[in-house]
């Protein structure tokens, strides 16, 4: 029996815990439907998840169909956690992208099915709710077409659509032929050239399209009705082909997700890529963090149902605790796809007495949670990087209900960067250094690192010409000194190398080089210089002919950067990049614009260098 990982996507409300909950009953997996109307679905088991009836974290289920061990993952649907999406798409065989026939094609669900097409993952494409009044069929696939992708053809058909009586019925392969021949040579000089293409080498066509990400199935159906749900089963496990298992030495694999089990242990979901796992083996996971510093965690595996081999998922605990992000070996066949958070607030407790209850329980969820980034300040509060309000407010329901801490939180500011502009270098000799005694001796260089790299710390220095600790007090005090640049920005892409050193006997302590370390890395680095950076959001908005001028030319006022302009009428698609301190204004004018009928997007895209505020 081999394994599939399948993830389901889509835009919020378009019924991916729904389908899930349908998945796992018609196979046998639970006793009941659950609903999230009423809150008792299985993978949406967190009590903010049931209130809010979102989906928050990605849950892992497990079901068998046609001799296939089928691993779900329910990923969230709201854009605030689209981070949280993108870590579980890095681990996935294939995914099913849902649609609502009512409402069609969605803002969000553009955004999921570039980052599908990106990754060139399989996925079929399930449209669900064909018993909802107002639910369409041809309609809806002419808009697919235009918004998502051309390349696409159902293999299943509606009757009674929109009404309690819809059925699904299938489509012979024969009507997808010219869809495929858009995608596949070998069928388009069938058709053109002849003979026609046969059942058979229309199968092969479909299932080495769907495979490599070129084309998309589309099937119809109900997730609460069960209407075409075993359609969709068969096609994945079909179409949608298992990952390659090398038979690595060494095993390599990713953390997607954490969860807190009954008992309190926290349980990690780990997808191997390559060689096995077996309980108790020693194992060491890679973690880089959000200032770019790499560290490696060193444990071992437990409660680990069996040895976990190359293409599987499971879950284990393991000590020390894991993070969602953790990688075990060196992985580089994927890479994070998401851009870092662009909010920055500042997290106090409501009761004073609550303040250190605040910040043990915001650094134990930073620990298990990719989406949020907690970092203590000097005056006793903590700083949060977040991606949205709506991250905020779940944050906030959180603490209260979880760990019965009230706190306030203030309005997000948008996060700046800075990087090292040159080389500066910058040393200091024991005992003395301006005026405060230090018994040692630091001298470092700063210097641009790679884009992208974070920070680095490296030595010219002899290794054993310091006691370890003192090392460590040095790298320690660098990273943690650049949390703070020359304009007050975290500083990011830098090189830091160790160009001297020395130290007293029995007097040096790492205190010393904890004191002198921050002293000697401000110096170097004014000499060095900084380049402030903002964060930036690529966008793409759609509008009526009318408004293009006119929202054109807000958008330039906006200080936007355009990559393309496509379609003509009744609509245009306008793309490019945005400075993120203005989307929110911009997605404000946008209706008066556009008469109500402009549709925006946005996500976080990297950043740029600062000109003004």
């Amino acid at each position: 029996m081999h394994t599939l990982n399948i993830g389901i996507l889509a835009h919020v409300d378009a019924g991916k815990t729904s389908l899930t909950e349908r998945l796992l009953f018609d196979h046998g997996a639970i006793d009941r439907l659950g609903s999230v109307d009423t809150g008792d679905t299985r993978t949406d088991d967190g009590a903010i998840e049931r209130q809010r009836g979102i989906t928050i974290r990605s849950a892992v289920a497990t079901f068998t169909a046609h001799g296939t061990r089928i691993n779900l993952i329910d990923t969230p649907g709201h854009s605030d956690f689209i981070a949280e999406v993108e870590r579980a798409l890095e681990v996935l065989d294939g995914a099913v992208l849902l649609l609502s026939a009512v409402e069609g094609v969605q803002a969000q669900t553009r955004v999921l099915m570039r980052t599908l097409r990106r990754l060139a993952l399989p996925t079929l494409i399930f449209v669900n709710k064909i018993d909802r009044p107002g639910a369409r069929d041809e309609d809806l696939l002419t808009d697919i077409r235009c918004r998502l992708t051309p390349y696409v053809a159902p293999l299943t058909r509606v009757t009674g659509i929109g009404s309690s009586d819809a059925r699904v019925r299938p489509l012979g392969i024969g009507s997808a032929a010219e869809a495929l021949a858009e995608v596949d040579p070998g069928i388009l000089a069938a058709l053109v050239d002849g003979p026609e293409p046969t059942p058979d080498d229309l199968c092969r066509a479909l299932a080495a399209r769907t495979a490599d990400g070129s084309f998309h199935p589309v099937h119809f159906g109900s997730a609460l009705g069960g209407q075409g749900v075993p359609e969709l089963v068969e096609a994945v496990t079909r179409l949608i082909p298992p990952a390659p298992a090398p038979r690595d030495a060494e095993p390599r694999g990713q953390v997607f997700a954490v969860r807190t089990a009954p008992g309190g242990e926290r349980v990690a979901y780990l997808r191997l890529y390559g060689g096995e796992v077996t309980e108790r083996q020693q194992l060491t996971f890679l973690r880089r963090g959000v200032d770019g510093v790499t560290s490696r965690i060193r444990g071992r595996a437990t409660r680990l149902s069996g040895p976990l081999a190359a293409g599987d998922i499971a879950a284990l605990t393991f000590s020390p605790g894991l993070r969602v992000g953790d990688r075990l070996g060196e992985l580089k066949d994927r890479a994070a796809q998401f851009a870092p958070p662009t909010l920055e607030t500042l997290v106090t407790a409501r009761h004073p007495a609550q303040a250190n209850r605040l910040r043990s329980a915001l650094l134990a969820l930073a620990d298990q949670d990719p989406l949020i980034h907690a970092r203590p300040t000097a005056e006793g509060a903590t700083t949060l990087l977040l991606y949205g309000e709506v991250q905020m407010e779940v944050l906030a329901a959180t603490l209260a209900q979880d760990f019965g801490v009230e706190a306030d939180f203030a309005p997000g500011r948008i996060r700046y960067l800075e990087r090292p502009r040159s080389t500066g270098e910058a040393s200091a000799q024991t005992p003395w250094h301006e005026g405060t005694r230090y018994w040692a001796t630091v001298g470092l260089r700063v210097e641009p690192g790679d884009r992208g790299s974070g920070g680095v710390f490296g030595y010219e220095t002899e290794l054993g010409a310091l006691p370890r600790a003192f090392h460590q007090a040095i790298e320690e005090s660098v990273h943690a000194g650049m949390a703070t640049g020359l304009t007050g920005a975290a500083v990011t892409d830098y090189r830091v190398t160790l160009i001297r050193s020395g130290f007293v006997g029995p007097l040096s302590t790492a205190a010393d080089f904890r004191g002198l370390t921050p002293i000697v890395l401000r110096e170097a680095l004014e000499r060095a210089g900084t380049r402030v950076f903002e964060p930036c959001h690529a966008f793409e908005v759609e509008v009526p002919s009318a408004a293009l001028a006119p929202v054109t030319a807000q958008l330039v006022s906006l200080g936007a950067e355009f990559t393309g302009t496509t379609g003509g009428d009744p609509a245009w698609v306008i793309t490019g990049e945005l400075p993120a301190r203005r989307v929110r204004e911009m997605e404000l004018r946008l209706p008066g614009l556009t008469w109500g009928e402009g549709v925006w997007w946005s996500r976080g895209s990297g950043d740029r260098e600062l000109t003004s505020r």
